[in-house]
């Protein structure tokens, strides 16, 4: 009997097996089976030659309309072009040997599958040397049989590994499979009328109608569903088993003398968010909460506040941040708003006071000598820093909470690491924090191991922010206005950043996809001397970029926020956590190249003091594109949230669980972000049962195998570490 975890070696051959193995990383019966086609082709029905895209591993049904064999310039031999169509489009098939087996079957008339690389030869999109097989071949009678069904699978291919050649690997395993123990419980089978697994997986593969691939791809996204909701739901219940110290609200201290000093009352969502994080920080298990809010919406002084709660129970509270930018701002905001409250050790200090120190990688010795110490002995009862604060040798008195800012650019063991700085046996609450707001079901998949609160409320006094997009391929007149708005701005007292996608220097210029149409992103090594030499000649203008020194990069923005530097020419450095309250405008230059929640993140730069802010999207891309239209939708609406739904229709849901984080590829290939919201929902509910009465899943084995399959072991760890 052959199982769902044996190697493909002695099935297949040692050949295949390889080919497999190397070429798309399947190795057992259950990687393969789980391999599935990408789309079905309809027999006798061609595949569309106009749709293919450059440099795509593509397969196309086609016949041979023409045959050109010609002596080749550069080398001895013949080339053989053989020209194919689909019934609507030519495509070329370029050979440069006469050794290729079946090329002289190659002849009009013939009909056949071409696999191979899109490429562009004198304008003309062709495959070079594909592979192919022809569907009246006599020596392939059961590749014919296979093409004889209705619906042909095609499946994701590589280069030397056709799509056919998968389809005969999988016939062969399906035909030595003699069944397979069902995962899923029969009750949930049963309540949500699901095909067995046997079943999906034949139909999937070998399918005899719309239907049937409708009902298999139901069942297997529940597979995939149900997996990642296990395992967050074993994380979630292993984090609620582990100990944490309380850190309950102490009347007359310093969280009641902050909020006495606050020249404004807090919104609704942040108080009411405040008293969960409150009873959920005075609770003898970890707090495990995700905070998500708008640009503006008051998410660090919800977190201000929760820190002053433990420093008030004699514990220390850290932020970590992902940039050194950041981290100095995060300390002198947490100071500003502190005022006094900061000063502890300082003659006048009021009694309750604490001290916010920062520790970042770039300080020199004698500043980390000093930070370290007033960590080590709990003089800090505020600690901000990038990943220095997680070094071995930092050693805190008695870690309470840490707040992670922008948990997306944080890496698992980063985060993981910090954790353990509490003390032996015991965890410290954690709050994450994003401005980038979460659809619903990216939330529940990606961060379903976390609460999830969310700020949508501004402040009262936030500024509005008029965006607008400049398209300067149409009117290039606005550019030069965009200018005059900016010394506008400042004449009037105001700063101004320009933001550009690339640093320049000796950055990689080309654009991606390496099309030589397309000029490289602008820079802002470039922009900045044009606009000192031209339209804004005479105004403090100053760069600013992640390459920059670290003390460089700290007096530029010093220096920003004093008012001494009239217009910042800055990368994305300053997309998050920068607060400039005197800034009210921003010019995005080649706005096309960023993200949808990239542009929002940018644009909440500005209108963050008493005047309206100001956003202007420049692009050169064409009226009417897709780009564009997202460019004006993005100036059309500030709702962040919608703005986030509208990023994952654009972007599709890619790897569901973050592969960017965790440097491994996903194993959901069903299950959409965009489309399944009602069976992740289903799938939550009943892994949540289910963990409930056994959280290791001793009695349900099949269940347990379901979910190694679907989240390998390195993105088991990945969630139980996130």
């Amino acid at each position: 009997m052959t199982a769902i975890d044996d190697s493909l070696g002695p099935l297949l051959g040692k050949k295949s097996a390889d080919a497999l193995a190397d070429g798309l990383d399947l190795h057992t019966v259950g990687d393969l089976l789980r391999h599935y086609p990408r789309r079905y082709d309809e027999r006798g029905k061609l595949t569309s030659i106009a749709s293919l895209e450059l440099d795509e591993h593509v397969t196309v049904l086609a016949d041979v309309a023409k045959v050109t064999r010609k002596p080749m310039r550069a080398r001895r031999g013949t080339m053989t072009e053989v020209i194919v169509t689909d019934g609507t489009r030519p495509l070329s098939l370029v050979f440069f040997s006469q050794k290729i087996p079946n090329l002289s079957k190659l002849v009009p008339g013939a009909r056949g599958l071409f696999a191979g690389k899109v490429g562009k030869f004198n304008k003309t999109v062709q495959l070079t040397h594909p592979e192919f097989q022809l569907l009246d071949d006599e020596d392939s009678e059961k590749a014919v049989a296979s093409f004889a069904r209705k619906l042909i699978p095609v499946y994701p291919a590589v280069s030397g590994l056709p799509t056919w050649s998968i389809a005969r690997c999988v016939e062969q395993v399906l035909g030595m499979w003699d069944g397979i123990v069902d995962p899923l419980p029969d009750d949930l089978i049963k309540r949500y009328s699901l095909l067995d697994l046997e079943s999906a997986l034949k139909l999937i593969h070998l399918p005899d109608s719309q239907s049937a691939i409708d009902e298999a791809k139901r069942r297997l996204r529940w597979d995939e569903a149900l997996s990642i909701q296990l395992a967050l739901a074993q994380r979630r219940k292993s984090a609620a088993a582990r100990p944490a110290k309380p850190s309950t609200r102490r009347a007359g201290g310093l969280l009641d003398a902050f909020d006495e000093r606050l020249p404004f009352k807090l919104t609704n969502g942040q108080r009411e968010i405040g008293e969960v994080l409150a009873e959920e920080l005075g609770g003898t298990h970890p707090m495990n909460r995700l905070l998500q809010g708008e640009v503006g919406s008051g998410k660090t002084l919800v977190a201000l506040r929760g820190m002053l709660q433990v420093v008030d129970a004699g514990k220390q509270a850290a932020m970590l941040a992902p940039t050194e930018v950041l981290a100095a701002q995060h300390a002198r905001s947490l100071r500003d708003m502190l005022g006094e409250l900061a000063t502890a050790g300082e003659l006048g200090a009021p009694e309750e006071a604490t001290r916010v120190v920062l520790l970042t990688g770039s300080m020199n010795t004698a500043q980390r000598r000093q930070a370290s110490l007033d960590i080590a002995s709990g003089t800090a009862g505020i600690v901000v820093g990038t990943h220095a604060l997680i070094q071995d040798k930092v050693s805190f008195a008695e870690l309470g909470f840490v707040v992670v800012d922008e948990q997306h650019r944080f890496g698992v063991e980063q985060r993981d690491a910090l954790r353990g700085k509490s003390g032996e046996g015991v965890s410290p609450h954690v709050l994450v924090m994003t401005a980038t707001p979460i659809p619903r079901t990216v939330a529940m998949t990606v961060y379903g191991d976390l609460e999830v609160s969310a700020l949508r409320e501004l402040p009262q006094g936030r500024s509005p922010i008029t965006s607008s997009v400049v398209p300067i391929a149409e009117k290039p007149d606005w550019l030069r206005r965009a200018w005059e708005r900016i010394r506008e701005e400042v004449a009037a007292g105001h700063q101004a950043y320009v933001v550009c996608p690339r640093i320049g220097d000796d950055e990689d210029a080309e654009p991606k996809g390496g099309n030589s149409d397309q000029r490289p992103p602008l820079a802002v090594t470039d922009v900045l001397p044009r606009l000192v030499a031209g339209p804004l000649k005479g105004l403090r203008v100053e760069m600013l970029h992640g390459k920059m020194p670290p003390e460089d990069k700290d007096a530029v923005m010093r220096a920003f926020a004093a008012n001494d530097v009239q217009v910042l020419v800055a990368t994305t450095v300053i997309e998050v956590g920068v607060n400039v309250p005197n800034a009210t405008v921003m010019v995005i230059m080649d706005a096309d190249r960023f993200g949808v929640s990239q542009l929002h993140q940018l644009r909440g730069r500005v209108g963050r003091g008493s005047a309206a802010g100001l956003c202007l999207l420049v692009s050169e891309v064409p009226a009417g594109t897709s780009t564009m239209q997202r460019l004006q939708a993005v100036a059309d609406t500030l709702d962040g949230f919608e703005l986030a739904q509208m990023d994952l229709e654009l972007r599709r849901e890619g790897d569901i669980l973050g592969a960017a984080q965790s440097g491994v590829k996903s194993g959901l290939k069903m299950l959409s972000l965009l489309d399944d919201l009602d069976v992740i929902e289903e799938a939550r509910a009943e892994a949540q049962r289910v963990i409930a009465d056994d959280p290791d899943l001793t009695e349900h084995p099949g269940l347990a195998q379901m979910l190694r399959e679907v989240v390998d072991a390195s993105r088991a760890e990945y969630l139980e570490k996130s």
